[in-house]
């Protein structure tokens, strides 16, 4: 007889294993099957957030920063430091370091929640008396049931048809983050968020970084007034960006890669590289898992097609992350595994998709949270606009790094916080106090009325938020 269980998470990932955790804590006898393996062939659960994005990712530019201050920043400071070299390897193992703590972290999370762990890629199998069948295929075969069911398989990168990954030439996330050796000149297909953290680590330990990209604008989701300077500082950081081409043959050999594309321009170009990421994307992960055995309803891209409330076509069967509709963010996942362990136990789970925070990890950081300027203009909305630059903010000054700003919308009769973007140091933080705001329905007002600690690049916050009401202290 097969074990059984209250609730049964498909995949580890952000969505899966919090899930799993929040059911458990709600008194639910859970189990959660996820087939990720490390180095040894062991259990990492964490989904790609934590083995090769997020995470692994945010430990790479952590290093490549460093090794940036210590070549071009040190001296204004006044440190000597000689010859500086950097040591891929050691940065490469730190990294695997950093993912190895944060996968045993979940294991432990569910020894401690007492989540029953398989280890190995689960599928349906049937649907019999009301629960569902559910095999596990590892090292351990068996099928276990339950009558409740979370898919959380989340995405893996989408191909390019002529240039499918080969991981050592043709890179996705996965193979960017395991490059052995700094690449003279490398290319970057896709001007998202992963082509430009991955080309900024890279170029800041010495490679010549092109990045191609089809749109004809730049960071096309971002508030137009972030995009444009974020694209005029990382081109004078020495990233190479080229907008509105048109991808031809890609050609792979020993000596590297080499793009045919046309220029914005309409010119015949080709770049030659000793490596190629391509980020155009991610697909939903639901190849094996074997949907149509019990009915599971899918959506022409493959995503499981889900309600409001993350509920399947199928009772008692629910789905979260880059594997439904909605932005592909582990954070978006984590919300939708809490509210729907939530919703199993006959409580009210909820995510506001308005107030789900966006952010880049290059340096300046870029984050956001609600509309755009040019999403208000569209749709008709009257907006007061404030904006207020860390050049003119005393803590960004003493770190040295005054690029960018945070800029706020907000309702020209209500003043309601609309939306904020800010472009510089430690963006990723500072957005946490608007969407706190944005939740309560703060006014631009409130938080120009809050005190902020001196000196603090939250003060530039503040100063945004006077800005509104035309009437900054400090520029």
């Amino acid at each position: 007889m097969s074990k059984q269980f209250d609730v049964v998470v498909i995949g580890g990932g952000p969505g899966g294993y919090i899930a799993a955790i929040r059911a458990a804590q709600l008194g639910f006898n859970v189990a959660c099957i996820d087939e990720w393996k490390n180095a040894a062939g062991g259990p990492a659960p964490g989904g790609t957030c934590t083995n090769v994005g997020c995470i692994p990712s945010k430990a790479l530019l952590q290093s490549s920063e460093h090794f940036e201050h210590a070549t071009h920043h040190f001296a204004e400071h006044g440190i000597s430091t000689g010859e500086v070299k950097m040591d891929v390897a050691k940065m490469i193992g730190r990294k695997d370091t950093v993912v190895k703590q944060n996968n045993d972290g979940i294991l432990y999370l569910f020894k401690k929640n007492k989540v029953t762990f398989f280890h190995g890629r689960g599928s349906f199998v049937a649907a019999k008396d009301g629960a569902y069948e559910i095999k596990v295929a590892g090292k351990d075969e068996e099928v276990i049931t339950a009558k409740q069911v979370i898919v959380a398989t989340g995405s893996s990168a989408r191909q390019l048809p002529t240039a499918p990954f080969d991981e050592e030439t043709i890179l996705s996330n996965d193979g960017a983050l395991r490059v052995g050796a700094v690449p003279k000149k490398l290319g970057v297909i896709g001007s998202g968020v992963i082509g430009l953290e991955m080309g900024s680590v890279w170029r800041r330990l010495g490679a010549e970084v092109t990045i191609l990209e089809a749109m004809p604008t730049f960071l096309g989701a971002a508030d137009e007034s972030v995009a444009k300077e974020a694209l005029k500082l990382f081109t004078k950081q020495g990233l190479k960006i080229e907008l509105g081409v048109k991808i031809g043959d890609i050609k792979s050999g020993k000596k590297g890669v080499s793009i045919a594309y046309t220029s914005a321009k309409g010119e015949a170009q080709t770049l030659d590289v000793d490596k190629l990421i391509v980020s155009i994307g991610r697909v939903p992960n639901t190849v094996g898992l074997n949907p149509e055995s019990v009915g599971l309803k899918l959506d022409e891209r493959g995503a499981i097609v889900v309600d409001d409330e993350c509920r399947t076509n199928l009772p008692g069967v629910w789905a979260v992350g880059d594997v439904v509709r909605g932005p592909m963010l582990a954070h978006k996942a984590e919300e939708e595994g809490v509210a729907v362990a939530e919703r199993i136990a006959g409580q009210h789970g909820h995510v506001n998709f308005a107030t789900i925070p966006w952010v880049i990890y290059t340096s300046p950081e870029i984050a956001w949270v609600g509309k755009t300027e040019q999403q208000l203009k569209a749709e008709g909305v009257a907006y007061k606009a404030g904006q207020f630059p860390f050049l003119a903010n005393g803590r960004a000054r003493a770190l040295g790094d005054t690029s960018g700003f945070v800029k706020f919308l907000a309702d020209a009769k209500t003043d309601e916080i609309l939306g904020v973007h800010i472009i510089g140091p430690m963006a990723s933080e500072l957005i946490s106090e608007a969407v706190v705001a944005m939740e309560f329905k703060a006014s631009a007002e409130d938080i120009a009325r809050i005190c902020h600690a001196h000196p603090s690049l939250s003060e530039a916050t503040k100063e945004a938020a006077l800005a509104v009401d035309k009437r900054t202290l400090n520029f």
